[in-house]
């Protein structure tokens, strides 16, 4: 049907004003409905519209980095115990040491009752292996195979959670990250004090104690993805104190070198958690109920520092969320208005074109 079968030219602009605007938007929507052959706009509700963001924040993933310190880091347990108990399971894990040990049970599956089972049952004949050697006096092929029939022999990359195991390479001190392979052999080369543990040969390296190099691998948990960082810190702290042993004053050299370092990775840490187990002696693997209990009560001591990190990062991603999504939305709102017809442009200089809704 023509325009004119419906206004007549000559009375249309004999109208008053404000007739005669009304006739002439009129025509132009009835253009732009019927007569217009532009392409149609995208409306949000279209499938041929952009997907916008969804406001959901990703879920937070908790890191545990746990250091080294032998029979103290029986402390672990605890602090994973309450973790878990209080709905704060870390998702990654990584280990140096003693700490590579629990790590490597933990991400094979167990829980920290399992563990705790394990720890209580632990017969020492069965990790420690003496042989008079000029590398050391313990082989550490037991602390190997013990491992190893823990975790199933699941090599590292196949862990029910990632985990890693840092060590220190013997030949230029440099900082090396185990993430494959044969999983008993990466935690006891993390394990191998220098001058107690004969060094572990892997390729055509020798590997030695990573509390040398990464008393408590802070920077291994993060490289694993982790949002959050727990770190365990066991470590011997030089008390003015002379050990009493050989296996103390090492232990206590061991912790002297890595002082410093250890500062630097501690302060990456988003908590820090630091079990009473100075006075536990390297070797006593008598007190590791007391080590447990100890780990339980640092990690209760710090469940609100944790809690309000992770509400301030869910914060932080929730406002993020949102602002991607308004950010989405104007944008598909702008390519709605860019696709209109020439005429449905002109009728939204009236505001009388709805295609295009704008955001709210």
């Amino acid at each position: 049907m023509r325009l004119t079968a419906l206004f007549h030219p000559i009375a249309a602009f004999a109208a008053p004003p404000a007739i005669r605007i009304a006739i002439v938007t009129a025509a132009t929507l009835c253009l732009a409905a019927c007569g217009s052959t532009g392409t149609a706009p995208a409306r949000p509700g279209d499938s041929t519209s952009a997907p916008l963001a969804t406001s959901t924040p990703a879920p937070i993933r908790i890191g545990i980095a746990l250091g080294g310190g032998a029979a103290k880091g029986f402390a672990h347990i605890g602090v994973i115990k309450m973790l878990e108990a209080n709905g704060f399971a870390p998702a990654v894990v990584s280990g140096t040491s003693a700490g590579s040990v629990v790590g490597a049970l933990y991400a094979s599956g167990m829980n920290a009752f399992e563990m705790q089972e394990k720890a209580v049952a632990l017969d020492e004949a069965k990790i420690r292996d003496l042989q008079l050697s000029s590398g050391g006096l313990v082989l550490g092929q037991k602390l190997e195979d013990y491992v190893n029939e823990q975790v199933r022999r699941k090599p590292l990359e196949q862990m029910v959670k990632p985990f890693v195991v840092v060590a220190t390479r013997l030949e230029d001190g440099e900082r090396t990250v185990f993430a494959r392979g044969n999983t008993g052999q990466a935690v006891r080369a993390s394990s191998s004090v220098p001058g107690v543990f004969q060094p572990v040969t892997i390729g055509k390296y020798h590997f030695v104690d990573g509390g040398i190099v990464s008393p408590v691998p802070v920077d291994a948990a993060r490289q694993l993805g982790a949002d959050i960082v727990i770190a365990v810190d066991i470590s011997n702290k030089a008390r003015g104190q002379t050990p009493g042993n050989m296996l103390g004053a090492l232990n206590q050299s061991i912790a002297i070198m890595g002082q410093k370092l250890g500062q630097a990775e501690l302060a990456r840490a988003d908590v820090i958690i630091r079990p009473q187990v100075l006075d536990i002696g390297a070797a006593d693997f008598s007190q590791r109920a007391n080590a447990i209990v100890e780990g339980e009560k640092a990690a209760l001591a710090v469940m609100p520092q944790i809690r309000e990190r992770v509400a301030q990062l869910q914060a932080e991603r929730s406002k993020a969320a949102v602002q991607a999504q308004q950010k989405a939305t104007e944008v598909q709102h702008q390519a709605c208005l860019d696709n209109r017809s020439r005429l449905q442009k002109l009728a939204g200089l009236a505001k009388l074109d709805g295609s295009c809704p704008a955001p709210k």
